[in-house]
């Protein structure tokens, strides 16, 4: 089968011949359909010590079950997050990671929907904004954050704002095409009205100006991993909380509650009022052009590789 791989930190993408992998206990082999390309994984290969297997986002058909894995048989339908090599024809992928994909959804929008979607719904649980609150949503253009913007107001918010890097309109206006009432860019003065929460995906310096756009007693949850500083004092002032999001936790921990956003996912794009947009579909041999379309920031929603 092919896969990609890369022998050095910063070195270039390249696809392999190796055997097909053997589920081990509790896995799923994986034909792979789709697979999502997100900016942690294209930070492994340029910041990682050393190599590190492309995992990730997958969606396709189980081809074998390991021992133990019982959840699944050979020729369902699944999408899930893959911890070893996902850049491939084949993955293995754990079944506690693995969730089915319902009929009439193919893989690139199980792909595009299911684990960027579950980030961006967490994000928001975190949040607790009541109905009629106000919500911004960094990196708007994003995998996750075109979703966040489109759960924001599906699930009742009075205001979604959606925050974006780069100059022209092209962004800005993705982003209200998908429902927000309004697009600020990362280096505007001002970034409207104080709003009640903030998803940042972003991190870094941007932290400062996110929180900056936080009303007193505002609520800002990060879910990036680029890191970052925040002042206590800039909490006290405004009595605002800054609240850390990690799916891994929940998917390992409460896989009840995963489940139950993952059915949320899906019923609401049953009805219309979730629609994941793909940027860009990928070959393998492609991957390297994929992350540079996440390194220079320039996707309209999820980027996706097509084994």
């Amino acid at each position: 089968m092919r896969r990609v791989r890369y022998e050095s930190t910063g070195g270039p993408l390249f696809v392999e011949e190796v055997p097909v992998p053997v589920p081990g206990p509790g896995e799923l082999l994986v034909r792979c359909a789709a697979v999502g390309v997100t900016l942690p994984v294209v930070r492994k290969v340029t910041e990682a010590a050393e190599p590190v297997p492309l995992g990730g986002e997958i969606a396709g058909e189980v081809v074998a079950a390991g021992e133990g894995a019982t959840r699944f048989r050979p020729g369902d339908r699944v999408t899930g997050l893959c911890f070893g090599h996902g850049y491939a024809e084949y993955a293995l992928l754990h079944q506690a990671m693995a969730s089915p994909v319902p009929d009439g959804a193919d893989a690139v929008t199980a792909v595009a929907l299911v684990r960027s979607g579950l980030v961006a719904w967490g994000a928001l649980e975190a949040a607790r904004p009541a109905p009629g609150e106000s919500v911004l949503v960094t990196a708007a253009a994003s995998g996750v954050g075109h979703l966040a913007v489109q759960l924001a107001r599906a699930r009742g918010a009075g205001l979604v704002r959606g925050a974006v890097s780069g100059p022209g309109r092209t962004k800005t206006e993705f982003v209200r095409s998908l429902g927000a009432d309004d697009c600020v860019r990362y280096g505007d003065e001002s970034w409207g009205d104080p709003v009640d929460c903030v998803l940042d995906a972003v991190g870094g310096d941007l932290l400062t100006p996110a929180l900056a756009a936080l009303a007193p007693h505002g609520r800002l949850v990060a879910y990036s991993s680029g890191g970052g500083t925040v002042q206590a004092y800039d909490l006290l002032v405004g009595a605002k909380s800054v609240i850390g999001f990690q799916m891994a936790l929940i998917a390992r921990g409460r896989p009840e509650l995963y489940e139950r956003w993952r059915q949320e996912l899906w019923r609401l794009f049953a009805e219309g009022a979730l629609k994941p947009v793909v940027h860009g579909e990928f070959a393998l041999e492609d991957a390297a052009a994929a992350h540079e379309v996440i390194t220079s920031r320039a996707n309209l929603g999820k980027v996706v590789l097509r084994p």
